[in-house]
């Protein structure tokens, strides 16, 4: 099926830089017009003169290529800033039909020195700001499918992390929020597919200024070449989950960077232990599962490491 987006409406949250500005600019070169959503207004410098929001720079990218966009500088977070994102794709675009859930910031900290603040904003930013966006667009098209009496044209892609299948140290609040989107992603995967609206997550890697003090050392920027953690090397799945080729994907989480693309399947039950009457004894519960992990190595446990080693077979695309 095609992948084109000609004619249809996305959003696209956190998309001033970065990623989301890689998004961005795939979809609308895709046919979409795009609301470019990024949080603050345009403001004054020293000398008095309008300096443009990150949002307005994306936007002014689009349009420079011939495409239709307009900025949003709300607070996903704020389910009235969200509602307001959702009627302004639908006043100006006349429609939304792709929603992409990209904005988030990093707070890092080790779980016993992270203070309350730490993790609030960044569970506010990403997970709420997750749900905002989503409980708008999705009271959208539902209303839409109850009026014409039909499925309608939807497609929510979501950004969780590694951070969550790995379970990274220093980065709890975070691991968290995106671990939550998952499980939001998925539950939305099951109750709007009624509606015609698909529900995919993407766990991307790439160099953006929100992760400028992550990747560095071995893992910097080529001196030449292609960059293996360019954003351009994730805004092609996006295009394909938001266009009418993926519809049938749903409920799916994918990891994308350096020109590869993993599908994470169902996690698998190892193992599975039976009480000898109705209730299990503390004791019970020593002698059957202590053996089994005796038996298996230390720290491996539900988190995913091998996902950090996956990279692109050179050898197939070349």
């Amino acid at each position: 099926m095609s992948t084109s987006l000609q004619g249809r409406t996305a959003v696209v949250t956190g998309a001033g830089r970065g990623l989301g500005r890689a998004e961005a600019l795939e979809l609308a070169r895709l046919g979409a017009n795009v609301v470019v959503n990024d949080f603050g207004a345009p403001g004054r410098d020293g000398s008095g003169a309008v300096s443009a929001a990150p949002a307005d720079e994306t936007v002014a990218a689009i349009l420079a290529e011939g495409g239709s966009a307009v900025a949003h500088y709300g607070d996903v977070a704020d389910l009235d800033a969200a509602r307001e994102l959702v009627d302004l794709a639908v006043d100006r675009f006349g429609r939304l039909d792709v929603l992409v859930n990209n904005a988030g910031i990093l707070r890092d900290r080790m779980v016993f020195s992270m203070s309350q603040d730490e993790w609030d904003s960044v569970v506010r930013v990403h997970l709420r700001g997750h749900f905002a966006t989503t409980r708008a667009a999705a009271a959208h098209w539902r209303d839409r499918a109850k009026q014409s009496g039909a499925p309608v044209y939807g497609r929510i892609v979501n950004t969780s992390s590694e951070a969550f299948v790995a379970g990274s140290a220093g980065q709890p609040n975070y691991a968290a929020a995106k671990g939550g989107i998952v499980g939001l992603t998925l539950s939305c995967a099951s109750a709007l597919a009624r509606y015609g609206v698909t529900s995919n997550v993407i766990c991307p890697r790439a160099r953006t200024r929100m992760t400028e003090d992550v990747f560095v050392g071995s893992m910097g920027a080529p001196d030449q070449g292609v960059d293996p953690l360019a954003p351009e090397h994730v805004s092609p799945l996006v295009g394909y989950l938001a266009s009418p080729a993926a519809h049938h994907v749903n409920g799916q989480l994918f990891v994308v960077h350096g020109g590869m693309v993993a599908v994470l399947g169902q996690p698998p039950v190892l193992a599975k232990f039976d009480a000898a009457k109705d209730f299990f004894t503390p004791a019970e519960l020593d002698e059957q599962l202590s053996p089994f992990y005796d038996a298996r190595t230390p720290g491996d446990g539900y988190a995913n490491l091998s996902v950090l080693g996956l990279t692109r077979d050179a050898a197939k695309g070349d």
